[in-house]
Order: structure tokens, then C-alpha cells, then sequence
């Protein structure tokens, strides 16, 4: 029986992706081993990610005991995975994806962002919720709030602020859907690229047959094109979590819709783009979209970024 070592984040939401995978290899007749730690994003809780230097931030730590063959995959949120993986790594699997949305948590079911008299004040520590929350609510105040899940819940539960922004499928992975007060519609605010999905990496000197074994159980062919072709986009676009730019892919059939973009670090210019074509054709609609964006403002956007994360 083939043996799959799997290495992971220790938080709450990583070991359940990560027991997710495990039960889907075995229940596919593979035996499962699960190697998991810390690694720099979660030990660093101080600065903000940015700062730390996106590249890899959740992902290094994992990817060294991948290459040095102590683990034979490595489970991640594919909206943590760089553009551009270092050489001698891949995704090699999708798994189906879950609702893409962003959602606001909160004890407080009364809030509303609409109501421009009350002030409130909201955790997040993505770039892109802080761009789009002052472009489309400026009146709120986004409050730089690191963690995981608990963690969060428990800072905004001392007062640090009055609501959570989140990723839907982590707060439903972690049964915290009862305290959603408000989902936002993912044509304004549009998910990262690979939000609510699970990438799975491995160096690329896998064993064939286990690499071909995991894939066949793991990968979603449907969330696999979709991803393709946001990451494409990102790949262009060179960036990580440090930049505000989004993507999401829908696929219908053979047709695939793009849309996707870049906003301002004040939130004032949000570039949007759609792009459409065929399945084949993923990874030239996330090229597109980007070159569109570049040469319509994004690349003085991205300049600007550069200058004022230092």
C-alpha cells in the first residue's frame, strides 16, 4: 500500500484541509503520515505581511521538507501560494472549490456598512480588503489584524475592532457561519486568486506513480482550469499577498469567464477587466487580463506600491 507523507501548517484551518486531503487519499486506498509546524507567517504576528515579504511566507519552511524528501506533498490555501513557485516545485492538484466570497464575522448582528453615521471599525490584514473597503465604504476604518481564526475572533472580542473580514470557506470550514453578518458580492469585492480552494504541492522529482496516484484522487479538473487561469494572471502581474490585485475564474462549459484587476493602496482606482475564451485556453486569458490591466494604469499602481512598502 503507497504511503503519502503530507506536511502542513499547524493552525486550526490548515489541519483541517490538510485531514480533508488525508481522508480523501485514504478512503482512495493510500495510508497517510502528517508532518505538521509553524512556519514564518505564523510565527510572525507583529507585521504585517507586506513587510515580511510575501514570497513564500506561509510556504518556505513547508517546501524545504518537501525537496528534502520528508514529506511527499505539501497542503496549502491556494490563495497563500506565490505566482511563481521556486524551481523544483509544483502544484500538482486542485481540490474542488469552495464559495469564493468574503464575508464579514461579527458578535454584533446589528452592523451595517451602509450606515455611514456609525463608525466602525474592521480586522483584516489583506491588502486587497483594505483597498476595496475604502474604496466602496470609506467611511469604515480596516484595523491591521494578524492570526488565525480564533485568534482574530478573540482580538476583536477584547475591542480591537467590530467585525472580522474573511474568507467564507475558512469561517465555514471552522462552523463559525452562525456569526456572518454580511457576505460581499464577489463582483465588487473580488476574491484573491484561489480563494477557497486547496493547492497541493510537491517537489518535481516525485515519484511518477505516486505523484500520478495523488493527483487522480485530489484534483478537481473544473477548479484546476479555473485556477489556471487566475494564477496565470497573478504570474504577470508578479505578485503575492502584498499587492492588491484579485482574480476569479467561472468556468460554463468550454467558457471560461475572467474577471479581475488591481486597486490602489487608498482604494481611490480600482482597474477591473473581463476576459473570456475557451478551457484550452486558461492561461492566455489570465495573460490577457493582465497585460490589459498593466497598460491601462496598473503598472503606475504597482510603482506606487513598490515606493510605499519600501
Amino acid at each position: 500500500m503507497t504511503t503519502v507523507s503530507i506536511g502542513s501548517r499547524k493552525s486550526k484551518l490548515a489541519m483541517w484541509q490538510t485531514d480533508t486531503v488525508a481522508a480523501m487519499l485514504e478512503k482512495d486506498g493510500m495510508k497517510t503520515k502528517i508532518n505538521s509546524m509553524e512556519t514564518k507567517g505564523d510565527k510572525i504576528l507583529d507585521v504585517s505581511i507586506a513587510k515580511i515579504g510575501s514570497k513564500g511566507v506561509f510556504t518556505e519552511e513547508l517546501e524545504d521538507q518537501l525537496s528534502s524528501g520528508v514529506t511527499d506533498i505539501a497542503v496549502h490555501s491556494a490563495k497563500d501560494m506565490q505566482s511563481l513557485l521556486p524551481e523544483g516545485f509544483e502544484l500538482i492538484a486542485f481540490t474542488e472549490r469552495e464559495i469564493p466570497n468574503d464575508v464579514l464575522l461579527s458578535r454584533d448582528k446589528t452592523i451595517d456598512l451602509d450606515d455611514t453615521a456609525k463608525a466602525i471599525k474592521i480586522g483584516t490584514s489583506s491588502v486587497r480588503r483594505v483597498a476595496l473597503l475604502k474604496h466602496f465604504y470609506p467611511h469604515v476604518e480596516a484595523v491591521e489584524m494578524r492570526g488565525n481564526l480564533q485568534t482574530r475572533i478573540a482580538k476583536m472580542d477584547a475591542g480591537d475592532c467590530d467585525a472580522l473580514m474573511l474568507a467564507y470557506a475558512g469561517v465555514k470550514r471552522m462552523e463559525y457561519d452562525d456569526m456572518i453578518v454580511k457576505t460581499f458580492s464577489e463582483d465588487e469585492f473580488i476574491p484573491p486568486v484561489g480563494q477557497g480552494c486547496i493547492a497541493i504541492e510537491s517537489a518535481t522529482n516525485i515519484d511518477d506513480e505516486k505523484r500520478t496516484s495523488i493527483r487522480s484522487c485530489l484534483n478537481h479538473p473544473e477548479s484546476e482550469i479555473c485556477l489556471l487561469a487566475e494564477r496565470a494572471y497573478l504570474r504577470v502581474m508578479d505578485g503575492g499577498c502584498s499587492i492588491p490585485a484579485f482574480a476569479l475564474a467561472r468556468l460554463d462549459g468550454n467558457q471560461i469567464t475572467l474577471q479581475g484587476g488591481l486597486a490602489s493602496l487608498d482604494g481611490k482606482t480600482v482597474l477591473v477587466k473581463t476576459e473570456t475564451g475557451t478551457k484550452e485556453q486558461a492561461d492566455e486569458i489570465g495573460q490577457r487580463l493582465a497585460d490589459y490591466i498593466l497598460s491601462n494604469g496598473g503598472r503606475e499602481i504597482l510603482a506606487a506600491i513598490k515606493t510605499a512598502q519600501g
